[in-house]
This record gives C-alpha cells, structure tokens and sequence, in this order.
C-alpha cells in the first residue's frame, strides 16, 4: 500500500469515526433534536454502514490506530469544520480552560481568529508586546511552541497565549509580504485596555471618537463624550482594529438609532431574539460616519452594521473580519467539551455578520495594503480623510 494511500484510509477512518462519536453525542444531549437510532433522521440509519467501514478499517489498516488520540484530533477537526468559534476540548483542556482565572491573566495582546485552518491575527493592541514586535492584522500563527495552530481549537490557541506574567511564548508567523514564517517570542503581561481617544476636528464641528474595546464601561464613556460635544457637533466613530461585546456593540448603535430592529440572533434551536432600539438609550440625531477595516471584529460589527443598514450614516474603510456568533458549553461524559456555534448574529438587513461580515458603503484600502506592496507609507490616513470630507458635506 502507498504511502498517500494509507494516508488516506487513515484519514477516512479519522472522518468515519468523529461523525459517528459527534453524531451520537449531539443526539444523545437532544442538540439536534432528535436520540441516536431514530428513525426520523436517515443520517442515523446511515451510522451502520459507517460503522461497518470503521470495523474494517481498524482489523485491515497498516497498523492498529490508537483510537483515543484519533477520536480527540479527529473531534478537534469537526469541530472547526463548523465554524472557527466551535470547538472541541479535551478532558485536560477543559479542564485547564475552567480553571483560567476570569481576569489578570498576561496576554501577548493578539485578538486571534482562525482563517484558512490556522490562527490569524484579527488586530493588536497599542503598546502590547505584539504590537512592540510589529504584528500586523491578517499575520498567520503558523505554530505555538512546537504545536501547529492548524491542529488546535481557537479556544486553545486563546488558552496558550494566556498565562502568568513574565512568561514567554514563542510564536512561527507568516506575514503576508513574506512567504517564509519568522520565530518571534513574546513576554505575556498584564496588558490595560486601549484608551478612548477623542479629537474635534473642522474647527471642532466634528467629534472623532476611537473606542479601541467595547466594554461597557467604555460605551458609558463614549456616551458621556457624545452627550458634553458642543452643539450640532457631528460624529465620526473609528472602530478600526476594535474588538468588544456584542451586547455593548448594539448599545452603542443605540446612541444613534432611535427605533427599528438593530439586530438579531437567531439559530436552529435557538430561541430567536430580536434587539429593538429603545429611545432611552438614543442620544443624537447628528450626522455620524463609521471608520472600519479588516480588524474590526465582534461588537463594533454589530454597531458598524446597523448604521449602515437604516441608513443613518457612511461606513468607510475595509470589509471588517467577520465575527458575530453565540456559543453554548455542552460538557460530555468524559469530562470533554463541546464549544457549539448555536446561533448567529443578523444585521438590520438580515446579514449574518459571521457569513459575510460588514461591507463599506465608502470602500478605502488601508495604508497597510499599500506597505504590503513595497509602496512607502503614505503621510495621511486616507480612510480617516473619506470620511471626515464625508462629514463635512453634511449639514448638522
């Protein structure tokens, strides 16, 4: 037998085997609404057969499979198959995931995805060690340590980036310019959050305003920005290279919508929920523009998304990531869990944000593209520029 063709078998018995351990769970926990064996569901009448090619595979193969280490690879892969937030966990992995403290653990200050089956940098924190080591947005881990990040769940690579202040982690990076990855190692520390900036620019007609993180302790000051601007003041929010709560991210949409569907998040078994603008929280009516690029993600999606849906401003910059989804903790016997995608955030519009994140109304590449290109860096923020010429031919 050739050596791609064992490989196949191999990998045919890895894929047989994770449906049938998969499948059953998700039946037997009433995920897919319906138990192993029934027959509702021809998928189940079909585990026969693919028990029968499994039986086969482990008397005929090569070798004998350790069938433990080939269930747990093979789960992480089906896992991810799904979508990059679904993930597998191991007995010990969940178990080390449980037991991370909620806050004060160092970070590297990397917000990571995964894209093309490896992890990959969403956005960097000012001033982190990522940011001192010049990662970029879209820059691939190929590997933590000796551990590809191609066979690991995102809710472990997360994990291995965490850990006590003054340790080091060292990172395999593949930057898009450069075909061949670089070592880089990097000191976790206790990392604080981006600041709000603030800057009033057009003889301080318009208020710029840069969350960097949607907390809700950061929204509550951004309100307080918006409510002390001079009157008739406009708006430009940058939420470029901004991550945050989804939750928080439609609360700020708030401040600028009054009424209609700002979002909702729906799912197969998942009770549908509609978030509704309530007029308590609406703060203005002024002209408003929204700067996004690929390393907006999460809550400033939501936000992004919705101004640009009703109509109640310019989105300007990139197509942003693509992250707005719900998970559900689903533990299994064996002390492993599962991390379930179980529903989806929709914009105003009925864009599933995860699917096909936020398109720009007002399309501008990021300096970064023409860096990327060998081109000098340019002297100006050509999105910030858009959207401020935007503004200006507004009338408060």
């Amino acid at each position: 037998m050739s050596r791609l063709l064992q490989r196949s078998v191999f990998v045919l018995s890895v894929a047989v085997f994770a449906a049938l351990v998969l499948g059953y769970a998700l039946g037997e926990f009433g995920i897919l609404g319906v138990h192993a064996g029934s027959d509702q569901d021809g998928a189940y009448r079909e585990m026969r057969v693919y028990a029968e090619v499994l039986q086969k595979i482990q008397s005929d193969y090569v070798i004998e499979p350790n069938i433990g280490d080939v269930t747990a690879g093979a789960l992480h892969g089906l896992l991810e198959s799904l979508d990059a937030d679904s993930s597998y966990l191991s007995p010990t992995e969940y178990k080390i995931f449980k037991e991370r403290p909620a806050v004060g653990n160092a970070q590297v200050g990397l917000t990571v995805s995964k894209r093309y089956g490896y992890a990959t940098v969403v956005n960097v924190i000012p001033g982190s060690p990522a940011d001192q080591q010049k990662f970029n947005d879209g820059d691939v881990i190929e590997s933590i340590g000796t551990q590809s990040t191609r066979e690991l769940s995102l809710a472990v690579i997360r994990l291995m980036l965490e850990g006590k202040p003054g340790t080091t982690v060292t990172l395999s990076v593949v930057k898009p310019a450069k075909p061949d990855p670089e070592k880089v190692t990097l000191t976790r520390a206790v990392i604080a959050p981006p600041v709000l900036a603030t800057e009033a620019y057009d003889n301080a007609s318009i208020l710029y305003i840069k969350p960097g993180t949607l907390t809700s302790d950061r929204v509550d000051q951004i309100a307080a920005k918006i409510k002390g601007a001079p009157k008739n003041s406009k708006i430009l929010l940058d939420l470029r290279d901004a991550s945050g709560d989804a939750q928080q991210g439609i609360r700020l949409a708030n401040f600028f919508i009054k009424g209609g569907t700002l979002a909702t998040l729906q799912g197969q078994q998942f009770a549908a929920q509609t978030f509704s603008a309530d007029p308590a929280l609406f703060l203005t009516t002024a002209p408003v523009s929204v700067l996004v690029n690929r390393g907006t993600y999460g809550g400033p999606e939501l936000a992004a998304a919705a101004i640009e849906d009703l109509k109640r401003g310019d989105v300007v910059g990139e197509r942003t990531f693509g992250e707005g989804s719900f998970q559900k903790s689903i533990e299994l016997p064996d002390g492993a869990d599962l991390l379930l995608t179980v529903a989806k955030y929709q914009s105003p519009a009925g864009t599933k944000i995860q699917d096909v994140a936020v398109t720009p109304t007002v399309a501008v590449s990021s300096p970064q593209d023409d860096e990327d290109e060998g081109a000098p860096a340019p002297k100006d923020d050509q999105m910030l520029n858009k959207a401020l010429d935007l503004l200006k031919a507004k009338t408060s």
